[in-house]
């Protein structure tokens, strides 16, 4: 194992999510007004909705199903189902949403470059961020059929289970991502950068979909009319002439 192999999967994950939380932070701190996705709805409408929607369900899908998926130790889940169920199981609704995410990024995409009021619109970093996400779900889409191809042994499944897992518990071990497939190692190195670049982008909006949950637990409020706070006296009504 080399110094770069080290770095890459020792070093940059946790220099991605340093620059993440607090590059995040740093923005909501200073720069809150540019904190939104700068809608072009009223531009184009049609094509908006259909890549939206399919774009933001499949992203979502493939989010928590990565992240539940990675970071759930093999013990826990293993009374439920086996790690070759789990894998196919993966496989299966990765492909549907990852197919779903691809359709809807593409129209985005498509949306942005060849309209011109919206290209003229858009911002470098907002064509760019696309042009990332559209490479990294086509690396992820090509992932597939070697995943499934591990349905019968899923130990790549599970080392880069174990890999991910020892990131969020502090104890990287690059070894066990060393002589997987080319496209994981690809897919991991894109996720990590996309991180990186989340607090300079118009991702931070993710953050606001996020936060609307407390909606959910926040007390009601009370709200007064402006006229109950005049005194009684003056708030009697008074007669003609």
């Amino acid at each position: 194992m080399n110094t770069l192999h080290n770095f890459a999967f020792n070093v940059y994950p946790y220099l991605c999510l340093a620059v993440f939380f607090m590059g995040s932070l740093a923005r909501f701190d200073r720069d809150q007004y540019t904190w939104k996705s700068d809608s072009s709805q009223l531009l184009r409408k049609a094509q908006l909705r259909w890549g939206s929607n399919l774009f933001h369900g499949g992203i979502l899908f493939l989010f928590f199903g990565h992240l539940f998926g990675q970071l759930t130790p093999h013990w826990l889940y293993e009374i439920f189902v086996t790690a070759s169920q789990k894998q196919l199981l993966a496989v299966v609704a990765g492909g549907v949403a990852g197919g779903l995410c691809f359709v809807g990024l593409t129209l985005l995409l498509h949306r942005r470059l060849f309209d011109p009021r919206i290209r003229l619109t858009s911002h470098r970093t907002d064509i760019a961020i696309l042009v990332i996400l559209w490479v990294q779900l086509v690396i992820g889409l090509s992932t597939l059929p070697a995943s499934l191809h591990h349905v019968s042994d899923p130990q790549t499944m599970l080392r880069l289970a174990e890999y991910l897992q020892g990131i969020v518990l502090m104890q990287p071990n690059a070894a066990l991502v060393a002589g997987v497939e080319w496209h994981f190692q690809a897919h991991m190195l894109l996720g990590m950068t996309i991180f990186l670049l989340f607090p300079f982008s118009r991702l931070v909006h993710v953050w606001s979909g996020f936060g609307t949950l407390a909606y959910l637990v926040r007390p009601y409020q009370m709200v007064r009319a402006r006229r109950l706070n005049v005194p009684a006296r003056q708030n009697q009504p008074r007669r003609a002439g």
